[in-house]
């Protein structure tokens, strides 16, 4: 099939021929004739790198015809990497098409110019939610006359907590445009969106649901902790023409794990949410130029890298969700290249190999690190090659020929070659030789990997998986779907008072997003969010106290001043008690009247919850059953976290709250369930 018998008008097809396409992919031949002729929502399900951005860009400019000065289409992207490519495409597509004009509108650039670019007119606009939300909020952009919206890498906005401003932009659009969702996944929290925002859609899927490119090979390495790193040096060793993505779970890790490459002689630079826009941009136009061979990121700050020819990606760590590998592997074999994803476990992380398995449907190949000798090897013939295939500019070195026959004409060949071999590679010998077998048998543990499974690996494995469905609360407050992590107890967290609340416009999603761009936290570091009418709650990392005080308060959410401050504790407040959770009693409201504080208590039953899938064993029976006491699970504990994880969370892990105290009015609140099991998408070790 070509792209003339897909039925595109003829100015989209000149812009096909001098992009070079020469056949549209199989998401692109399933997806373009039914966008084409039908005025209907659509589903799209394929992964990075299969052409989804021309799947839904050129039947967008192809409809988009005639009122050049009214904004007929509207793509939404979750990060500004991807809204900047995806503008560029469009602006590719409608090369021969005069009368469209694209506008990318993205945060951490001034807003008054991009306000400008609208006025000025705007065929199609390609967004982040936050920056759109704001242009909403200012009456700049005008989505009246918008006929078709787009959302691209719909899963990602939502673990990006994107939830609350794509329901905003969504009911500030006609009720009559077509929603075109694209996504490389179809996690619960997408499905509800095609149910809420969508009539009858149409699907197509690449594969089955959440299935990985067929063109990635799945390796995985099992080492014990302390030896992660020097694996990792093995890996790159053994792949000397290696170009690719180094993904770690933090912003200290992935700065360390640069650092450490970047001494050691590597060409390798960090990504991640501490660095200024200013300097990623520039650290991610070295790596399109391939000027930097390795780019070490977080999952956040990597979110909409477009980069051809990726060879490997390489999972330090796994990610805290499942979503986020199908996401990490993705970013290699593009457009029908072959890639690699390799993954370092240590020995007691073969459960999540399994459940990752199950859910993208293809079977990891276990391997051995590379021995020494086997890496010595590879990186000799490398340099053979090198010698082999260089330019010799005669030229050039003529003057220099004579002194250094006279300096070598002692020696026969061999020796000459031997002699330059060693000048190149003794080092790299003399490290290898002194290194010993890193590999170790994968069921077999150590104290140290015991101690990191305590301390950096949230999985916690129990029995169950828990998921909070209580939907949008009452005017007592707002709770997000996110929750503190399993790994960490009271004493890591911090929790935060936050001067605004409902009455003030504050959403979760808004306040993660005030937080995150102030201080350059992605949004993992954030745990439980809690906006009440007329002010807020959120926690953080103990470590992370100092940033967000210094950077939050003063912010500006939507022309209200930001005040934060740190809750104290008191005694009979906020305490965390075995088996934990957090949940509220009837006596949950706001008084504004008599006495006490902000006075919060915890409870029993509850657990870590709200979200998609995880890592651990489904819950037996997975039943609904609540009491009339407040929609109440009677099981213990469980991970139910804010997307999909590896394991469920021990029964002890309470929100942990602190207190507030101020005047004499109160609010009280206890903890305990208020959530519903959840069993369908749970995962056995």
């Amino acid at each position: 099939m070509t792209f003339k018998e897909l039925g595109l008008r003829v100015e989209v097809l000149q812009s096909i021929e001098a992009l070079g396409f020469a056949e549209p992919t199989p998401i692109q031949q399933s997806a373009i004739p039914h966008l084409l002729q039908l005025e209907s929502d659509f589903v799209g399900l394929a992964q990075t790198g299969t052409g989804k951005t021309a799947a839904f860009g050129l039947p967008l400019i192809h409809k988009v015809t005639d009122r050049p000065t009214e904004t007929q289409g509207l793509v939404i992207a979750p990060t500004r990497e991807l809204c900047l490519q995806i503008s560029k495409d469009l602006e590719a597509f409608a090369k021969f098409d005069q009368q469209i004009k694209v506008v990318a509108v993205y945060g951490g650039t001034d807003i008054r110019k991009q306000i400008t670019d609208i006025k000025r007119g705007a065929t199609v606009v390609v967004a982040t939610p936050g920056r759109l939300v704001d242009l909403i909020n200012r009456k700049a952009i005008n989505l009246k006359t918008v006929e078709t919206v787009v959302l691209d890498e719909a899963d990602e906005m939502l673990n990006m907590g994107f939830k609350e401003d794509i329901d905003a932009i969504l009911s500030a659009t006609p009720d009559t445009k077509s929603v075109w969702l694209f996504s490389a996944t179809m996690p619960k929290e997408v499905a509800a969106i095609a149910k809420n925002y969508m009539t009858d859609p149409l699907e197509v899927a690449m594969g089955h649901k959440n299935q990985s490119n067929e063109n990635i090979e799945h390796i995985y390495y099992t080492v014990k902790e302390r030896d992660r790193y020097d694996a990792l040096k093995r890996l790159i060793d053994a792949s000397p023409d290696i170009f690719g993505l180094v993904f770690c779970r933090t912003r200290n890790e992935t700065a360390t794990v640069a650092e450490k490459l970047a001494k050691e002689g590597y060409s390798a630079e960090p990504l991640h949410g501490d660095l200024s826009q200013a300097m990623r941009d520039r650290v991610m136009d070295r790596f399109r130029e391939r000027s930097i061979q390795l780019l070490v990121a977080t999952d956040v700050a990597a979110r909409g890298i477009d980069v051809d020819n990726i060879t490997h990606v390489i999972n330090y760590n796994l990610p805290d969700d499942i979503e986020n590998y199908t996401h990490r592997s993705g970013r290699t074999a593009r457009a029908g290249k072959q890639g690699k994803s390799l993954v370092l476990i240590n020995t007691r992380e073969n459960f999540k190999i399994k459940a990752i398995e199950r859910q993208i449907r293809t079977t990891f190949k276990a391997a051995l690190i590379p021995e020494a000798s086997e890496i010595c090897g590879i990186q000799l013939n490398k340099l053979i090659s090198k010698v082999k295939e260089i330019e010799v500019k005669e030229n050039d070195i003529a003057p220099f020929l004579p002194a250094i026959m006279a300096d070598f004409e002692e020696l026969s060949k061999e020796e000459v070659i031997k002699k330059f071999i060693s000048a190149e590679f003794n080092r790299f010998i003399e490290y290898y030789d002194r290194a010993g077998d890193l590999n170790v048998s994968a069921g077999r543990g150590d104290r140290e990997d015991r101690k990191d499974r305590a301390g950096n690996d949230r999985f916690d494995r129990k029995d169950r998986f828990e998921r909070s469905d209580r939907g949008e609360r009452s005017d007592r407050g707002e709770r997000t779907e996110r929750a503190p992590r399993a790994d960490r107890d009271d004493a890591n967290r911090t929790r935060f008072f936050v001067s605004l609340g409902k009455r003030d416009g504050l959403n979760p999603g808004g306040l993660l997003r005030v937080i995150c761009d102030s201080t350059g936290l992605n949004s993992g570091s954030i745990g439980r969010i809690d906006v009440m009418p007329n002010f807020s709650f959120f926690e953080a990392d103990k470590t992370d106290e100092s940033a967000i005080l210094s950077k939050v308060n003063g912010a500006d959410y939507e022309g209200h001043s930001v005040s934060i401050e740190i809750t104290q504790k008191k005694e009979g407040g906020d305490r965390s008690r075995s088996g934990g959770g957090e949940r509220r009693s009837f006596g949950d409201r706001d008084r504004s009247s008599g006495g006490g504080g902000d006075r919060r208590s915890s409870g029993g039953g509850g657990g870590f919850r709200g979200g998609n899938s995880s890592y651990g064993k489904p819950t037996e029976g997975g039943s609904d059953r609540r009491s009339s006491g407040g929609d109440r699970d009677r099981s213990r504990g469980g991970f139910s976290g804010g997307n999909k994880s590896y394991g469920s969370a021990s029964g002890g892990s309470g929100a942990g709250s602190s207190s507030r105290r101020e005047g004499g009015s109160s609010e009280r609140r206890s903890s305990g369930g208020g959530g519903r099991k959840f069993s369908s998408n749970s995962y056995s070790k």
